[in-house]
Order: C-alpha cells, then sequence, then structure tokens
C-alpha cells in the first residue's frame, strides 16, 4: 500500500463548473418567475448544475444516506446523556427502522447505509455488512491518549475514500452524511477548537441528548484536557484526527475529501460533519464547495465551523436529534431545488 499523501486532494479536487454554473444563472433568468423569488432555492439549482455539468439540471432521484458510526473512549468521563459504549444501540435502532433517521430515510426512498469504524461491542452483535470496515472496537479517550494510532487513523482515512468511490460509481447523486456515535461531539468540538484556534468553553455544547450542568463541565474540562493534546500536531491533518478523532470522524474527512474528487455533492448534519468538513478544508480549500449544510443543531461547534467554512445551514428548526436527522430534513429541499430548476418552462 502507498504511503497517503493528502496534499494530492488539493491537486485532485476542482470547483463545481463556473460555466455550467453562469448558464444555469442565464437559464433562470428567463423564467417566468421574478428574480429572488425562490430564495435560496435559486442558488442551490445551479450549484446541482455545476455539479453535474448539466442544464437544465437533472433532478437528485438516487439519494443516499450514510451513517459513520463510532464509540469514544471519553465517554467515560461522563461527557454525554448517554451511557459510554452505547453507540451499539443507535445502531440497532436503525437498522430495526425505528430512529427517526430511519423513518425519514425511508419516506424519502433514500437507501440508508450504516458503517461502523469503532463501534464498543462484538461485531456478531451487528450484521456483518455494518462492521465489515471496522478498525478497532472504540477510539481512545483524547484527554489522555491518541485516539488511534498512525496505522489505524490511515486505515479508516482510506474506509472513507473507498465508501466515497462505491457511492460515486453506483450513481449516487446526493450523499445525507451523519453520525451514530456517543461522545462523539466531543471529539468534534475539540478539533474545532483546534483549527479555530478557540477555547474550550466556546465550542462546548449540550450534546443531542442535552447534557446538565455537571455533564458540561465535565465535557467542557475533557475538552481542553484534549486541546493541549491537539495543538502541537496541528500542521498534519491526519496526526491530528489520530490524537483528537477518532475512526468514525477520520473516515468520514476521507470521505468528504474523496467525494469532492469524484464530483459527487455531500448535505452535511451536525457538529460532528462539520468537524470533517474543517479537518478537509484544511486539506483542499475548494473542497466545501461540494456540500452544503443542512441545518444548523445549535452546537456552538458547529455554528463555528461553518462560518470558517462559509456554509449557511439550509434550516433552523431546533432539531437536536443528529445522526443524519437534520441533514435528511433539507433533502426535500435540495430535490425542489432541481425540481424547480429542470421543469420551469422558460420564456423565449
Amino acid at each position: 500500500m502507498s504511503a497517503l499523501n493528502l496534499d494530492d486532494f488539493a491537486h485532485l479536487i476542482e470547483r463545481p463548473d463556473g460555466g455550467v454554473r453562469r448558464a444555469a444563472e442565464e437559464r433562470r433568468a428567463r423564467l417566468s418567475l421574478p428574480p429572488g423569488a425562490l430564495g435560496r432555492l435559486d442558488e442551490l439549482g445551479e450549484w446541482l448544475a455545476a455539479a453535474q455539468q448539466e442544464v437544465p439540471v437533472r433532478p437528485v432521484e438516487r439519494p443516499r444516506v450514510l451513517l459513520f458510526a463510532g464509540d469514544h473512549g471519553v465517554a467515560e468521563l461522563g461527557v454525554s446523556a448517554r451511557p459510554a459504549g452505547t453507540t451499539r444501540d443507535l445502531v440497532r435502532a436503525v437498522l430495526d427502522g425505528t430512529s427517526p433517521a430511519a423513518v425519514l430515510a425511508r419516506g424519502a426512498e433514500a437507501p440508508l447505509r450504516v458503517v461502523d469504524l469503532a463501534v464498543d461491542c462484538d461485531p456478531q452483535e451487528l450484521p456483518g455488512e455494518v462492521t465489515r470496515h471496522r478498525v478497532r472496537r472504540g477510539s481512545g479517550r483524547i484527554d489522555i491518549e491518541d485516539a488511534l494510532t498512525a496505522e489505524e487513523a490511515e486505515a479508516a482515512f482510506r474506509t472513507g475514500m473507498t465508501l466515497a468511490d462505491e457511492e460515486a460509481d453506483a450513481g449516487t447523486d446526493v450523499v445525507v452524511l451523519g453520525d451514530l456515535s456517543v461522545g462523539g461531539t466531543t471529539a468534534a468540538s475539540t478539533l474545532i477548537a483546534a483549527l479555530c484556534g478557540t477555547d474550550a468553553s466556546v465550542v462546548t455544547g449540550r450534546g443531542g441528548a442535552p447534557i446538565d450542568d455537571l455533564a458540561w463541565m465535565r465535557k467542557c474540562a475533557a475538552i481542553r484536557d484534549a486541546l493541549r493534546r491537539a495543538r502541537p500536531v496541528l500542521g498534519d491533518q491526519l496526526e491530528l484526527l489520530a490524537a483528537v478523532g477518532g475512526a468514525d470522524l477520520t473516515a468520514m474527512t476521507g470521505f468528504l475529501l474523496q467525494s469532492a474528487v469524484r464530483r459527487t455533492p455531500v448535505i452535511l448534519d451536525g457538529v460532528v460533519s462539520a468537524a470533517c468538513a474543517l479537518v478537509a478544508q484544511r486539506v483542499a480549500f475548494r473542497a466545501p464547495d461540494w456540500w452544503v449544510a443542512g441545518q444548523a443543531s445549535g452546537e456552538p461547534a458547529q455554528a463555528k465551523a461553518l462560518d470558517r467554512i462559509a456554509l449557511n445551514p439550509l434550516l433552523d428548526h431546533g432539531v437536536t436529534a443528529g445522526e443524519g436527522t437534520g441533514a435528511l430534513l433539507a433533502l426535500p429541499l435540495v430535490q425542489a431545488a432541481a425540481a424547480l430548476a429542470a421543469e420551469l418552462p422558460v420564456r423565449d
């Protein structure tokens, strides 16, 4: 296996086609609706046309939901409303069709795939197609140790790249990206604080299942300690992910970058996908042009990351469920933008 060189992504990733986007804007100007009548749907339609390199834009008919799953050792400190090591319960709810994301994906007729990178359970407890990409059982406790070894980080990153290639080869026209984790928001907030140069208190949120004040203080302290370990390795994004990320976040970062290489649009979900997007932007500054932010989760770290990436969430409904729910709620907007851009009649 050749060594992984993240610098290659900066050369491989191109922006969505600017010429096609201008053609889409010109077509929009010939619609019977006045400018601005469709709000951000115009912008979305033009973005999709540029990504597809086609005017009028094709309808979004083959969406796919990918949820990256993993436990985080830092959850042992009581930083989450859920007990440490219970990500398998979240995975099981999705597979059983009883989670919010599963319900929404079913309604949107979007196939849903769960990828276990570091769930803390015996592999036999979950289906083989879920566990076949597992890198390790749980990620390390980032306040005192690395989340991953260098070899595990590279394996997780390559897994994300492989999954992006699989989706592109299958003809997926937009990916809805989310995570299933316990302790994942603590790792994500650490990455965002490190890359934005802020203190732990600025990025520490309450999580998807809100935590009380004592748990918030424990979470803030864990992020503060992890930041001390993150700052010396800020110059190497893969080393940073190994130090304070985790297998699931590392794979998501690889997925986002390779999806941009393969020209596959992605809808981001909450703070975890925002953290991975921020790391990926450090690797390749053009990569964010291939993503949209589904919704504002209320997490301060997500808001800081999206501001740094210059992405404005499509929705803000106060949904904190996570697990891909916010990105799935935004999927109909993306589909509507494509349908309107493709089907509304133009003036001669």
